[in-house]
């Protein structure tokens, strides 16, 4: 049954532009026409203002709702974290597992797999952060479980079959021959948790490396004589770059010089959540660590920052409000770019005849007001 959304502004992945209505047909959008223009027997639900936009796209997410992927890596837990996450206008998301036990990761992989073939809308894969990760730049990850890439891991990741798989490693602790297996694979290689130098990440990227996780976190940082993982991802025209704006996680002005650095489309904005965003509570257990949320940021006891209570509005509205960044950049950085990342810029990211209908309806205020996911 075909229906038409009109009364608000559209961003089609471009521009914004008033009087349009968006048609839909099934799971994806059949055109965009002029409000005048459209058929007299369609149904049409009006949006009363705001904003149309493509539904936002995050590839790292953690918890959300008061769940939390390590812990309880089952179904129900990625239909938690995507129905909470979606109240905030995620309509497409990759759930992720951090460093953690085998047996763990195994299970998320699982749970992610049956998730993605249906059950719960939005899904688009996993992102497996760790456990390959340099210890000197663990961050929150727990040391206990760091361990080397074996060719038992590389198989097992390769054939994880959840959609688009992510994968975080440190450069200088997995093997480039890793590397060019896994991303040949269609594995979605991404750098970080890593104190490596700039010729290291270099042979990385080289490799098939495509991407930087959370841009300046848990990396090593750049000088002028070695500009190390950041000066790396910054001087790289073609990578991907996550960046968590909460400030928190970045102070402003770096975070400037990064979307003055990377060329337009390669920024994407991420979340990095924990249980407590998303409507969760103020604290969680991390594999029998406490966590608490202090003053709008998430710290272990020994104040390390441990993921964030971010959503993607929230990120959207810091974009516009805090950096100055102009609203169509920032809706992109939370749809299309994401979705180039992944693959899916031909059907996710835009507000085009043929693209899937997963969209988002903002107030003026940038806020969430409703979701589809592929129509519905």
């Amino acid at each position: 049954m075909a229906f038409a959304l009109a009364g608000a502004r559209v961003f089609d992945g471009e521009s914004i532009r008033g009087g349009l209505a968006v048609v839909v047909e099934e799971e994806r959008i059949a055109k965009v026409v002029p409000e005048g223009k459209l058929a007299s027997g369609i149904e049409r639900r009006t949006l009363n203002g705001g904003i149309l936009v493509p539904g936002f796209i995050d590839v790292q997410v953690n918890g959300g709702g008061g769940a939390l992927l390590n812990d309880n890596p089952t179904i129900d837990t990625v239909r938690r974290i995507a129905e909470s996450h979606r109240k905030f206008g995620t309509t497409g998301m990759l759930p992720t597992v951090i460093t953690d036990a085998p047996d763990v990761l195994s299970k998320a992989v699982s749970a992610v797999r049956a998730a993605h073939a249906g059950i719960v809308p939005g899904i688009l894969g996993i992102h497996i952060e760790g456990p390959f990760l340099d210890t000197e730049r663990k961050g929150a990850h727990e040391l206990r479980f760091i361990r080397e890439m074996t060719n038992a891991d590389v198989a097992q990741i390769a054939n994880a079959d959840c959609g688009s798989v992510m994968l975080t490693l440190a450069p200088n602790r997995v093997r480039p021959d890793y590397i060019k297996l896994l991303a040949g694979k269609g594995v979605l290689v991404s750098l970080g948790h890593s104190d490596a130098s700039l010729a290291e990440v270099s042979q990385a990227l080289a490799s098939g490396a495509r991407a930087f996780t959370h841009l300046f976190n848990a990396m090593s940082q750049m000088n002028g004589r070695e500009p190390g993982m950041v000066g790396a991802a910054l001087a790289d025209p073609q990578s991907f770059c996550g960046l968590i704006a909460d400030g928190f996680h970045v102070h402003d002005a770096a975070m400037k010089v990064a979307l003055a650095a990377k060329p337009r489309g390669r920024i994407m904005l991420i979340t990095d959540a924990m249980p407590t965003a998303a409507g969760g509570p103020d604290s969680f257990a991390l594999q029998g660590r406490a966590v608490h949320l202090v003053n709008g940021k998430l710290v272990l006891d020994d104040g390390t920052l441990a993921g964030s209570n971010l959503t993607m509005d929230e990120a959207v509205r810091y974009c516009v409000e805090r950096l100055d960044v102009n609203l169509e950049d920032a809706l992109r950085m939370a749809s299309l770019n994401p979705a180039a990342f992944l693959g899916h810029e031909h059907e996710l990211g835009r507000i085009k005849s043929g693209y899937l209908a997963s969209l988002v309806h903002l107030s003026d205020d940038l806020r969430v007001l409703e979701t589809w996911i592929d129509g519905k």
